[in-house]
């Protein structure tokens, strides 16, 4: 009931497995800009057993949520799972599942995404948001042929959806309606797809960020924890691009002043 979940304040929801030094940034970014709306923030960690874990253990503001040897069926399902278990601990209006690979540069981005969920809002956020120059993401948008022809036709099917990288649900219509990000992985459906689809279904409005104004506010390292974990299979021409992004972001101006800054742990 709504009553019993906390008005204008958001849990934003990090599964960990394997990425110290992504999940440090992530964290760190989300310290240092979301100091304009209320949060909490639940990590759940899919049983690393590594350094990972160790630097959860030592952070006293996150809520720890730690799965020690549970077999994990896929990626997916672990992801979707691992939030499925932080929606459960949610006691807030608003629940953002956050990807461990995503990293916010910007303040203003909470109350961006808990403005556009207005009463008859579900959810709010972007579908892929790639990590490219402004100018190409312009190019992208303008050339949408899709998109076009949606609008020209009034053709409502889509294969969009709002992927769990950075999206903001109502967490009461989740509840009412026994929704799981984990729905569907066991078919083939990513974490969160069918979850989106059902909302729709059921009428609920959605808000489609473009991934041009979500990029202003978070960048998102697509694949990484795939890639930096050699039990995930991924084609060379992925992991080669991810990589070289990796090293991109990493060796930024931006990024290394948050990972030099051990004040944001505190």
């Amino acid at each position: 009931m709504m009553s019993q979940l906390t008005a204008a304040k958001a849990t934003i929801c990090i599964v960990n497995y394997k990425t110290e030094e992504l999940t440090r940034l992530c964290l760190r970014s989300i310290r240092r800009f979301t100091k304009d709306y209320p949060y909490e923030v639940v990590v759940v960690d899919n049983d690393s057993g590594d350094g990972s874990l160790e630097y959860l253990r030592s952070l006293k503001w996150i809520k720890l949520i730690e799965r020690p040897g549970q077999v994990m069926k896929s990626g997916s399902w672990a992801h979707g799972t691992a939030l499925d278990l932080g929606l459960d601990a949610a006691q807030t209006e608003f629940f953002v599942a956050m990807h461990s690979d995503t990293f916010v540069h910007k303040a203003g981005w909470l109350p961006f995404l808990a403005n556009l969920a207005k009463p008859d809002i579900a959810c709010a956020g972007a579908g892929k948001i790639e990590l490219k120059p402004k100018w190409q993401l312009l190019l992208k948008h303008a050339t949408d042929v899709r998109q076009w022809y949606k609008k020209l036709t009034g053709d409502k099917k889509s294969r969009f959806y709002v992927r769990a990288i950075c999206a903001l649900y109502r967490t009461e219509i989740l509840r009412k309606e026994k929704l799981q990000f984990a729905m569907g992985v066991d078919d083939g459906f990513t974490c969160g797809k069918q979850l989106y689809y059902r909302l729709r279904e059921l009428g609920y409005g959605t808000i489609e960020v473009s991934a041009l104004t979500m990029s202003k506010y978070v960048f998102h390292l697509a694949h990484a924890t795939m890639v930096l974990n050699p039990e995930f299979k991924v084609r060379k021409r992925t992991e080669k691009k991810c990589r070289r992004e990796l090293m991109k972001v990493l060796s930024s101006p931006l990024a290394k002043e948050i990972l030099a800054d051990d004040s944001l742990d505190r």
